[in-house]
Parts: C-alpha cells; sequence; structure tokens
C-alpha cells in the first residue's frame, strides 16, 4: 500500500512510482492509449442519451412505489455493448461533411471502441442518479398541499446538479490529475471495460476474465432468485433471535437488521454490497477505519448510553431513525405545524413534547459533527502541504497516465467551469428570490450554501480520493440553516439540497472525470457527456415527478390511499419529516439548553482535535506507516449510514473486503490483480438484471410464496421494544 497520507505528488524516479505509485491501479490500468480511437460518435449519442433517459424515467417512476427498484448503471455498461456492436455492423460507413466547414462524421466510423462503451456508461450514470431536489417538489405538493411554480421547480432541479459542475472544474489539479487521488471505485469499473473489450489468450488450464465474468455473472443471476423470491429470510439470519425468540435483551444484542447483529450473519451478496458499496473497491485500511468506528460506536458508546439510561433512552428502541415525545410514542408532527401559516405552533409545542430520538440516532448526530470537523482538520495536517504546493508553484512531474493526458489531449478550459457556475448561481437566485418567494430561501442563504458546499468540496474528495467512502452536508446544512433562519421548513430543504447535492455533484464529476483519465477519455468529450447527461437526465426526472404527482390521485397520503396501492414515496415521507424536524421545530429546540442534547455539540471540538495526535505520532515515529492510516474522518462517520444501513450490512461488507483485499490480496495477488474488480462487478450485474426481471415478471404481481421463510426480517420483533417502565406500545411487554 502506497502511503497517501504524505501527500508528496512528486515521482520518485523508480520504475514503480514512474508509473503510478498506488499498486491497485499499477495492476488494473492500462499505461498504453491510441489517441485516434473514436470517442464522441452518433453511437455514443444515441446510445448514451438512450440508455441516460430511460434509467432516468425507470428510477424516477418507481421511487415512489412502496417497493422501490433501482436500475444500476452497470446493465447499460452490459447492454449496450451488444447493441454499440450491432450499429457497428450494420450503419452505414458513408461520411457525411457540413457545408462552408471542414467538420465532417460518420454514422459508423468503425468497430465499436472501449472509449465509446466509457462515454455510454457516463450518460446511463447521469440517468441513475436521481436529483435530490425532486424531493422538495413532493413534499410541497404532496405533503403540505401547496402549489408550487413548475418552471421554478425545473430550475430548481436544474440549478442544484449543476452548481457543483463549477468548482469541481477548478480542483482537477488536487483530485484528477495527482496520482495520489485513485479513486478505488473507479478500478471496478476499469477492470469490467477491459475485460468486455480486450482480447485475451486463454491459459492452460485457466479462463480469461471475460469467461471468468460470465460465469460469476450467471452464478450470481441464478442464485438471486433465492434471496430475492423464494427465501428473502436469509437476507438476515439472527441465531439469538431464534434461540431467545422472547427476550428483548437476546434481540438487542443479536438482530442483524435492528440490533448489534452478534452471531447474525446473511447469504445475500446484495447484503454486503447495498449501502456501504462493493467490498472489493475498499482499501484495507479503509475497512479497517470503518470497522473500528463502527464497532466502537455500535458495541461500546451505544450500548452504554442506552443500558445507563442517558436522554431517558430506555424509553426509546435501542436503534431506531424515528421521532418520538416523552412518553415513548411516535412524534405527532400535526400537533406542532400551523397549517395556517405554515410554521411552528408555540403554544402546541409547548403543551406537547420536545423531540427524544433515541440513544443511536441522537449520537449519530453528534458523529456526524464531528466527521466534519475531523475532515477539515486531517486533511489540513496530512495534506495541508500538497495543497499549497499545488495551488501556488507549476507542477510538471506526474504518473503516467496524467503524462499522457496532458500530452495526447487539450484540457477543458476553466472558463467552461466558471461560466456553469456563474450562470447556474444566477437561475439559481432567480428560482429561489422569484416565483413569490415559494421556496422561502432568500438570496443571501444561497450563497452561504454554495460557500459551504465548496469548502468541504476538497477535503471531502481527498477522503474520498484515497479510501472510496464519503460523506454528505445533510446534516451541518439542516443545522445551519436551522439556527440562522428558523420557523421555515422550505428554506431549509432548499439550503440543505444547494449545500449538500451541489458538492456531492461536484465529486460524481471529478470522480468520473477520473474514470476518463484511466480510460484515456478526451476531457473536452467528458465534459460534454456529463454535462449533456445531466441537463437529459434531470428533464426526464422531473417530468416524471411532475406527470405522477398531477395524475395520481392522494400519491403520497397512506391515510387516503386504496389498500395496496404502492404510491407510498417512503423516501420522500423521511425528506418530508426532517424539514419538520429541522425547519420547523428547529436544531435550537434541540441543540441547545431547550432541547434535550446540547452535549452533543462538544462532538465539534472533538472532530476537529482528533486527528491531531495521530499527526504528532506519525511525524514523530515516521518509520511506523501504518500510523499515518489510522484516519479518524473514517472513524467517525463509520456509522453515517446507519440507519437505514444495518450491523449486519457493516459486518459482512467487512469480512467481505477483508477476506479479499487482505487475504487473498497477500497471499494470492496476481489472482486478485485478475479477478478480483471483475469478481465484485459480476456479481453486482448478476443480482441488478435478475433483480429487475424479479421485480417486472412476478414482484409486480405478487410477493411470492406465502411462508416464514418469505419475510424480509431476521424475526426479531422484539428488537424494538423500549425497556422503561410504563411505556405502552403495541406488541411489546410493559415493564
Amino acid at each position: 500500500m502506497a502511503d497517501l497520507s504524505v501527500g508528496s505528488h512528486e515521482m520518485k524516479g523508480t520504475e514503480e512510482e514512474n508509473d503510478n505509485p498506488i499498486e491497485q491501479v499499477r495492476l488494473t490500468v492500462s499505461t498504453s492509449d491510441d489517441p485516434s480511437v473514436p470517442v464522441l460518435t452518433f453511437r455514443t449519442w444515441v446510445l448514451g442519451l438512450l440508455s441516460c433517459s430511460i434509467l432516468a424515467f425507470l428510477n424516477q417512476f418507481f421511487a415512489f412505489r412502496e417497493n422501490a427498484l433501482f436500475v444500476s448503471p452497470v446493465t447499460a455498461q452490459i447492454v449496450t455493448l451488444p447493441l454499440g456492436k450491432l450499429m457497428a455492423a450494420s450503419l452505414p460507413v458513408k461520411t457525411y461533411r457540413f457545408p462552408l466547414t471542414n467538420w465532417e462524421f460518420s454514422l459508423n466510423p468503425g468497430p465499436f471502441t472501449i472509449k465509446e462503451h466509457v462515454l455510454i456508461t457516463i450518460f446511463a450514470s447521469n440517468g441513475a442518479n436521481s436529483a435530490y431536489a425532486l424531493g422538495i417538489i413532493t413534499i410541497v405538493l404532496a405533503f403540505y398541499h401547496r402549489s408550487l411554480n413548475a418552471f421554478a421547480a425545473f430550475l430548481l432541479v436544474q440549478t442544484t446538479m449543476l452548481l457543483g459542475y463549477g468548482w469541481a472544474g477548478l480542483l482537477r489539479k488536487f483530485l484528477v490529475d495527482s496520482p495520489y487521488m485513485w479513486w478505488p471505485e473507479n478500478l471496478l469499473q476499469v477492470s469490467v471495460f477491459r475485460t468486455l473489450h480486450e482480447e485475451e489468450k486463454r491459459p492452460k488450464g485457466g479462463c480469461t476474465r471475460l469467461q471468468f465474468f460470465l460465469v460469476v455473472f450467471v452464478s450470481s443471476f441464478a442464485y438471486y432468485i433465492v434471496p430475492g423470491y423464494l427465501f428473502p429470510s436469509i437476507q438476515a439470519i439472527s441465531i439469538s433471535c431464534l434461540i431467545w425468540p422472547k427476550s428483548i435483551l437476546a434481540q438487542q444484542l443479536g438482530s442483524g437488521l435492528h440490533g448489534l447483529g452478534i452471531g447474525s450473519f446473511s447469504l445475500d451478496w446484495n447484503v454486503a454490497s447495498s449501502f456501504l458499496g462493493n467490498p472489493l473497491v475498499f482499501p484495507p485500511s479503509a475497512i479497517i477505519s470503518t470497522l473500528v468506528g463502527f464497532c466502537l460506536f455500535a458495541y461500546i458508546i451505544n450500548p452504554t448510553v442506552y443500558f445507563s439510561n442517558i436522554y431517558q433512552a430506555k424509553k426509546f428502541p435501542f436503534i431506531s431513525s424515528r421521532n418520538f415525545d416523552s412518553n415513548g410514542q411516535r412524534y405527532n408532527l400535526s400537533r406542532v405545524l400551523n397549517e395556517k401559516t405554515f410554521s411552528l405552533d408555540i403554544d402546541g409545542y409547548n403543551s406537547y413534547s420536545k423531540l427524544y430520538l433515541s440513544a443511536f440516532f441522537a449520537f449519530s448526530y453528534g458523529l456526524s459533527f464531528a466527521t466534519l470537523t475531523a475532515t477539515i482538520s486531517h486533511v489540513l495536517l496530512f495534506h495541508g502541504k500538497t495543497i499549497w504546493t499545488l495551488s501556488t508553484k507549476k507542477v510538471t512531474v506526474w504518473d503516467v497516465h496524467t503524462r499522457t493526458m496532458k500530452k495526447n489531449y487539450k484540457v477543458v478550459p476553466a472558463w467552461w467551469f466558471l461560466a456553469i457556475l456563474v450562470i447556474a448561481f444566477g437561475i439559481s437566485v432567480l428560482a429561489c428570490e422569484g416565483f413569490s418567494g415559494q421556496l422561502q430561501l432568500p438570496w443571501w442563504g444561497l450563497i452561504l450554501a454554495c460557500v459551504m458546499a465548496f469548502i468541504f468540496t476538497l477535503p471531502i474528495g481527498i477522503i474520498q480520493a484515497t479510501t472510496a467512502l464519503g460523506m454528505g452536508l445533510n446534516v451541518i446544512t439542516e443545522f445551519v440553516i436551522g439556527f440562522l433562519y428558523p420557523g421555515r421548513p422550505l428554506a431549509n430543504v432548499t439550503f440543505k439540497t444547494y449545500g449538500y447535492i451541489s458538492m456531492t455533484q461536484a465529486l460524481y464529476f471529478l470522480r468520473d472525470f477520473k474514470l476518463g483519465h484511466y480510460m484515456k477519455i478526451p476531457p473536452k468529450s467528458m465534459f460534454f457527456a456529463q454535462l449533456v447527461g445531466t441537463v437529459v437526465s434531470c428533464s426526464v426526472q422531473f417530468a416524471v415527478t411532475w406527470w405522477l404527482l398531477k395524475t395520481t390521485d392522494h400519491i403520497c397520503d397512506v391515510s387516503k390511499l386504496p389498500r395496496g396501492s404502492p404510491w407510498t414515496c417512503p423516501g420522500d415521507a423521511v425528506f418530508f419529516s426532517a424539514s419538520i424536524i429541522w425547519g420547523v421545530i428547529g436544531p435550537k429546540r434541540m441543540f441547545t439548553k431547550d432541547g434535550i442534547y446540547p452535549e452533543l455539540n462538544w462532538f465539534f471540538l472533538i472532530g476537529a482535535l482528533a486527528p491531531v495526535p495521530i499527526y504528532l505520532l506519525s511525524r514523530k515515529f515516521p518509520e511506523k506507516k501504518w500510523i499515518t492510516l489510522i484516519n479518524m474522518p473514517l472513524i467517525f462517520g463509520a456509522t453515517a449510514s446507519m440507519p437505514p444501513a444495518r450491523s449486519l450490512n457493516y459486518l459482512t461488507w467487512g469480512a467481505v473486503g477483508l477476506f479479499f483485499n487482505v487475504y487473498i490480496y497477500g497471499k494470492y495477488k496476481k489472482w486478485w490483480a485478475k479477478h478480483a474488480y471483475v469478481l465484485g462487478a459480476a456479481l453486482d450485474a448478476g443480482l441488478a438484471f435478475l433483480a429487475i426481471l424479479l421485480y417486472f415478471l412476478l414482484q409486480s404481481k405478487t410477493e411470492g410464496p406465502g411462508w416464514w421463510g418469505l419475510d424480509i426480517d431476521d424475526h426479531c420483533p422484539l428488537v424494538g421494544c423500549p425497556t422503561a417502565p410504563g411505556v405502552v406500545v403495541d406488541g411489546c411487554p410493559v415493564f
């Protein structure tokens, strides 16, 4: 493993580092390039826009349903390969010239190329990523039942997704050109593209990478019918719940879905790869840091707080993301919201209850505070010198991939990115301040959201580019605007969206740019594919959302929907609750002396100081390279995905990741280099294709055979029961 912490971007002259300092990159990415290969062709535009539009339509359409279906870009990646080859075999090869210009093109410039395939997949990935701002439109129309100008809503969706591109382009030198920013998740994609396109001689007694991919793909496809349809209960098997079906404590400790997962296991690949990502792409240091953080929080902090009854924790479930009142019941938001003024009903709030959280969820907010300050502190200490050098000096010594890109292709001019930033920001001001201020967010709030997003893009990008684990700004943005502009739920979610998603989009852009960097795609072609793909996907997703909200009776209103109706909008219901909690009740009534959790603000300071002793130890003992791999932002942010991620997801993900990336990587490196990423991609692809097939052929009509194993549950019915005396909850014993 290369030492990522030193941050030096100068190659030191050895043969390995003259290629790339990261061994996984050297084992996976080809150093060759042919600049004459066609890239942004007619085939690319047709298949790219088609896959982008179809994925955008399908994913947004099914996002409103109770059992949402996600069609991943890997499906388009595989389907478009035979389509591209079919077009190459059938389209006319005639060249067309535009009059009075030197520009010409052909519908069929030759064989379907790997570079065309990469750009088509970039288009598809844009379609697969849902625009976060669509949640605002849904809660306004379907939950708050208020009017919203369609053009303002359209501008909101487009600008939130485009703003981040502006400053992402300014950070390319740090997060794309640098060989130490290697974006591990891209290596899986690189392996798949090379497997599908490069010719390989079959070794005696073995198989090629393509043959291996097909065998694993078919096996994954065939097997997933068991956990996906016939026997879903094997997704989570919790031994202690089966042995002690009437013990709350045993189920709290043993439930893999709602408890600590001790003794639980899964026979479903989706459990390992969902939420946290494919475990085969993560470097060992990132896996270990995440597991350390998970164990500290889940196995030490949370049980200590719960069993000590801090914050009246025993009144609430052991692990839950729901909101509660002082009696341990679900918080009744209707009692504190004034429907006429669309603000907090102070009298109703004072006569009802403060907002309570489970101990787990409360401390997850504290850890999110610590994660952000630890990220800034960690990056300044370990990478600050490099950032300063790259900002103030012209660096000319890079790895082979950057040298090749700079030699063979023209860079995207910086003014292109600045133009997007200026135009998107101007339209954002119009969307927020115009149209009678329907979104409630003033111009200064928009500026603050953009400033926060820009400040965090580089430090969070460095963490993600070196570990494959990212973090969001959703909590801190809700926190900040909730203090500065309380009592305005739409202002809160709009500020959160501009701050959170613009940074996330910037990192998506940079990650994909690094993929193009590895695959030697001309930067300008990447730019156009990403920009057009974003605009098209947002337009399709907006049209689908507006159409469903305007034509489906009682959509998202569970109390009025016919029995069995799928249009329950589970994700948007959570978004709506967050708008009430942070926008109406606000952080002042949660994290100050007026609320229950003022002590959690200390996590801001704890996070900022935590990387300091690690840095000092690394300077005192430079020969101990393992010290620099201790990543406090990952440790603090380990459980940021919980919930909806469960303990079992972490345990399975960690076990698979350590087995392949520590044991197999160390003992069978040649096999790992050839097959590991291909294995991970094939498992994902087989699962994705069968999940789509199951949904359309079977699960859209029936839920499968009716028996005990059909439950997508680990049969721990008491794990969510409170243990405080006198709290009454349906299905739970009263102490």
